[in-house]
């Protein structure tokens, strides 16, 4: 996406980048993946909340909730991502929709914490770390080589 570390300075740079690159990102992700909304204004209590990235996957009939974090994972962001699944089970959800799914992702994560924070919530939600760019060769081949 052109990114450097030093470029995340804000979710709205790396939102704006995967927008910028739209069609790269859909064909990394996945077949089926439809956008459908880019900070969706969710209104609850009376307070306005902001899902960073909305699609929905035709193939799987249901909605993915994208969150991007440019920090390492912490615990509130699970329970964030697991709020909105809910206002989507509740209020977006269509009778012959499957239930939504919530994805993740930050620059760092602990297992230990992830499984913490995610016991007892929505088995549909999935943290993962990402890369702002690939890995050297060098890296690729120490990764591979410890895995034998």
């Amino acid at each position: 996406m052109g990114l450097n570390e030093r470029a995340l300075v804000a979710e709205n740079d790396l939102e704006q980048s995967i927008l910028d690159n739209l069609q790269y990102f859909l064909i990394e992700i996945g077949h089926g993946f439809c956008f459908e909304a880019r900070q969706k204004r969710i209104l609850i209590d009376g307070d306005y909340f902001f899902a960073d990235l909305v699609f929905y996957h035709r193939i799987l009939k249901c909605h993915v909730i994208v969150e991007l974090k440019i920090d390492k994972f912490h615990h509130e962001y699970a329970s964030q991502l697991n709020m909105y699944l809910n206002y989507y089970k509740a209020e977006i959800m269509q009778p012959d929709d499957n239930p939504p799914i919530g994805i993740l992702l930050c620059t760092e994560k602990g297992d230990t914490l992830v499984k913490y924070a995610t016991a007892g919530l929505d088995s549909n939600i999935f943290v993962q770390k990402y890369m702002v760019q690939l890995p050297s060769e060098e890296e690729i081949k120490s990764f591979i080589s410890k895995g034998s």
